[in-house]
């Protein structure tokens, strides 16, 4: 495996758009009752963070 596998500006964006889509779908369950508002933001956000990925990747931005 390549030693800068993964280390792109298009990875770097999904992985950090990710984990906070996961934060906030976190929260959501946490609350007191279920917001499920919430839970479903956050899990819009982590497939945001697979189609900002796909994209970024096309403009060039997942190259070394």
């Amino acid at each position: 495996m390549s030693a800068h596998h993964g280390n792109t500006p298009a990875a770097w964006t999904a992985v950090v758009l990710a984990l906070l889509g996961f934060t906030v779908g976190g929260v959501g369950l946490m609350l007191d009752p279920v917001s499920y508002v919430i839970f479903y933001v956050g899990v819009g956000i982590v497939v945001a963070a697979g189609v900002v990925f796909v994209v970024m990747d096309r403009l060039g931005m997942g190259d070394h």
